[in-house]
């Protein structure tokens, strides 16, 4: 039988001898110790000695290997599974007691958790974009999915009062609006203030100050006092249903509920949400109020008489720009209250998972808001 050349010796002392004849029977003489350090290197002398040779027995001798690990076993179990040389029928001789009781326990997964796996070329790119795609994907079907149970649970609520949890849309009626007048009359006041100092400072230029009162008012009724107050009430509302929401879920208070036969939405979401649009419309009046006021003050100070400045707003503010600043008040109130309630139901679990939904709610919320606000301002343009 024609004999290769013996491999020379490994730096970590194992030795492995191939021998191949003509007529397709292979022998591999193994001597040393098969430990986690030397099997990779004898590993892949192996498979670069079979690779293309057409073998149809082989026969494994292991008689000289005075160690053998788990490493060694699970090229042994390679070796024997014929994974090298498919089609071949190998033999492993020459093991000890010891080691033959080891070998014939020795599993698959024993051999997968061995095997020595090529290591994958990460692109972290890719990475992000897939994990933000099923980010997105999953948002998604988690909003259709709280729309669904919205819609379910809401119109029978309204019809029927009796399905109605009006003590809690009391509660955080007062939570969201009583509470908050104090912050939005403070805002709305000094935003009156500001637009009224830029506009009369520019209208100066052309003798117009007078119209200084017309901007004021058209400006908080269409635009700056529904969003103001939608953007208080993210920041105040939203965070809250959220905390509160996802809190009940880390405590797996929802759970109970649902064990009680109690729907999650139709027992905490629905009342917020009845609750929001209820309060930011009449937010909203009041921070337009407020707004006004602000300017008006400004107005006065600029020496102009309060029934000129009263004039002047009566005259630039029609039906429907109080109508439009209302139903913006509306929307507003609904993407606040579901928005949050949305994001406490998909709170996790883990430490920081409240404060993530907060933050998210927030965030989502105040996207939402301009993004319902730049709709509102396309509709009008083209509808006028």
């Amino acid at each position: 039988m024609p004999t290769l050349p013996p491999t020379q010796p490994t730096e970590c002392e194992v030795d492995v001898d191939v021998q191949s004849g003509a007529d397709g029977h292979a022998r591999v003489a193994l001597k040393g110790r098969l430990s986690s350090r030397t099997v990779v290197n004898c590993w892949n002398k192996l498979e670069q000695s079979f690779r293309g040779a057409t073998i149809k027995t082989l026969e494994v001798d292991v008689s000289g290997v005075d160690f053998c690990g788990g490493a060694g076993f699970a090229l042994l179990r390679y070796l024997n599974e014929g994974r090298m040389t498919p089609g071949a029928k190998v033999s492993v001789v020459g093991l000890v007691a010891g080691f033959q009781t080891i070998f014939e326990g020795f599993t698959a997964q024993d051999y997968e958790a061995f095997h020595p796996q090529p290591q994958k070329q990460r692109h972290p790119l890719v990475e992000e974009a897939g994990h933000a795609t099923r980010q997105i994907l999953g948002d998604f079907r988690d909003q259709l999915e709280f729309l669904g149970g919205v819609a379910a649970n809401l119109p029978p609520s309204l019809v029927n009062p009796k399905r109605m949890r009006w003590p809690e849309v009391r509660h955080v009626f007062e939570l969201a609006g009583a509470n908050a007048v104090p912050i939005v009359s403070l805002v709305s006041l000094l935003l009156g203030f500001i637009i009224a100092f830029e506009s009369a400072q520019r209208l100066a230029e052309f003798g117009a100050q007078i119209y200084v009162a017309n901007t004021i008012t058209i400006v908080m009724v269409r635009e700056m006092g529904p969003l103001m107050t939608a953007i208080l009430l993210a920041g105040r509302s939203a965070s809250a249903f959220a905390a509160e929401i996802g809190t009940m879920k880390v405590n797996e208070e929802l759970n109970a509920l649902e064990t009680l036969g109690l729907s999650p939405v139709r027992f905490l979401v629905v009342p917020r949400l009845v609750a929001g649009i209820l309060v930011a419309p009449l937010l909203t009046c009041y921070s337009i109020l407020m707004g006004v006021g602000g300017g008006a003050l400004v107005m006065l100070g600029l020496g102009f008489s309060l029934m000129l400045i009263l004039h002047q707003m009566a005259t630039s503010v029609h039906l429907e720009d109080l109508a439009v600043g209302i139903s913006k008040g509306v929307v507003f109130g609904i993407i606040v209250s579901g928005v949050g309630c949305w994001r406490g139901l998909q709170t996790e679990q883990g430490p920081s998972a409240v404060g993530l939904s907060t933050t998210r709610a927030v965030v989502t919320s105040l996207l939402l808001i301009i993004v319902a606000d730049a709709c509102f301002s396309t509709i009008s343009y083209f509808l006028k």
